[in-house]
């Protein structure tokens, strides 16, 4: 398996199993409808950790524009393959959460508000002020690719034995930075899927919060990017 085609299908296993576990707590008429919070952060765990696992041998299991960049900018990951592997990511994110909407297409029918349903593809803050947002969005994602740095092996990125701790680490996020933003982190995590939902015919579909959208894109790009400049100037 090429690396893109890693890149590719591993982005697209984390957007189904974590969208999927959004839709399965928010949606109505699903077996764990309202189960909460801290069945989402689980759910987003796991599936960091079985997408990490699958594809970690072929491409480094980066499956996130702002671990990518974080990476080459530490110096842990060639710049030349950085185009590729973001086209990989956001094609990977849309396609997978259109096979979420796909599953669950009777309880998007089944659901009347709007917003929850724009919430299984993309995420939303609790209090909107952009600036705390951002904020928060960048410290969550600072937190995420400085303690992958710590785990990657030069010019190659995590390895199957990873999985379990970023799995940990996106979990750990979730539960304790993750209740301002919805914790994007991840910016193939966010605007693939809010693109996804602008063009899929759903029922009583309202708009995809593009006025928000810069932020889980920026706020990710500008942590990541902050984490392998402090990683460069500390070393390892």
């Amino acid at each position: 398996m090429s690396p893109f085609l890693g890149e590719f299908i591993g982005t697209t296993i984390l957007l189904l199993l974590g969208n999927a576990v959004v839709a399965n707590v928010i949606l109505r008429q699903t077996k764990g409808y309202n189960s909460g919070w801290i069945a989402i952060t689980l759910g987003w765990g796991v599936s960091v950790f079985v997408a990490v696992f699958i594809v970690a041998e072929y491409s480094g299991a980066h499956i996130n524009p702002a671990v990518t960049l974080g990476l080459a900018l530490a110096g842990k990951f060639s710049w030349t393959s950085v185009p590729s592997y973001l086209m990989a990511q956001f094609s990977g994110g849309a396609l997978g959460a259109f096979l979420v909407w796909l599953v669950y297409r009777d309880h998007f029918q089944a659901t009347e508000d709007a917003d929850i349903k724009r919430a299984v593809f993309c995420t939303a803050p609790a209090i909107r002020k952009h600036g705390s947002n951002l904020f928060s969005e960048i410290i969550a994602t600072f937190v995420l690719v400085f303690a992958v740095l710590y785990l990657v092996e030069p010019d190659v990125g995590l390895g199957a034995l990873d999985a379990l701790p970023v799995g940990v680490v996106v979990l750990t996020i979730g539960l304790t930075l993750g209740g301002t933003t919805g914790y994007a982190i991840n910016p193939a995590r966010d605007l693939s899927p809010r693109i996804v939902h602008t063009l899929l015919p759903i029922h009583n579909k309202e708009g995809s919060d593009w006025n928000y959208a810069w932020i889980p894109v920026l706020g990710p790009i500008i942590g990541g990017l902050l984490a392998g400049a402090l990683f460069l100037l500390i070393g390892s």
